[in-house]
């Protein structure tokens, strides 16, 4: 019995650890996710940032314009948030001959790193983020999943020291690029 009761800090951390999503739990999928089809051209999206309590924080929309040459992309990304901030982040992105990608934008700290199995995506960075007067270095997770072919969700966890800080829920809907964010908030 005395085991057991000490024991339980192994099996609390078995129980965080071994349950975490792994890109490749994806593999399997009938339906392959090919980001360089669906972000080519004019993507929407709408979202929100919550804080590491779930309090919703901030909301936005984004719109996204993509251009791809062979195996070289450029996605430029417009954000527009409900408090009047507009903000701009330009990624290049490149497809390695492994089928994953590397990827650069301003406010990325070294590379991005992407892999895709099924109907997923990952993609792995270190942002350089802007609050008030400071800069902060996180960590992104960011998890895109395709449900059809006109719309995706984003789901990113803001990691500092290990730590989950915040997390961006996103909804991408390639079917309306006609609508454009500075309509999306007016009631």
């Amino acid at each position: 019995m005395i085991y057991l009761k000490n024991a339980w800090p192994f099996l609390l951390c078995g129980l965080l650890f071994g349950c975490s999503t792994k890109i490749n739990d994806y593999e399997k999928s009938e339906t392959q996710f090919d980001i360089k089809q669906y972000f080519n051209g004019s993507v929407i999206g709408w979202g929100m940032v919550q804080d590491y309590s779930l309090h919703v924080t901030r909301r936005f929309c984004v719109e996204l314009q993509g251009r791809w040459q062979e195996d070289k992309g450029v996605l430029a990304e417009t954000f527009y948030f409900t408090d009047g901030e507009v903000s701009y982040r330009n990624w290049q992105l490149l497809k390695q001959k492994d089928g994953s990608y590397q990827g650069s934008a301003g406010d990325v700290k070294g590379l991005a790193f992407g892999v895709h199995k099924g109907f997923a995506f990952q993609l792995q960075y270190s942002l350089l983020l802007k609050v008030d007067d400071d800069t902060y270095k996180v960590d992104m997770d960011d998890w895109m999943y395709q449900l059809d072919e006109f719309r995706v969700i984003n789901k990113t966890s803001i990691n500092k020291f290990g730590v989950k800080v915040a997390e961006v829920n996103l909804f991408f809907d390639k079917e309306t690029p006609a609508k454009r964010c500075t309509d999306a908030f007016k009631s």
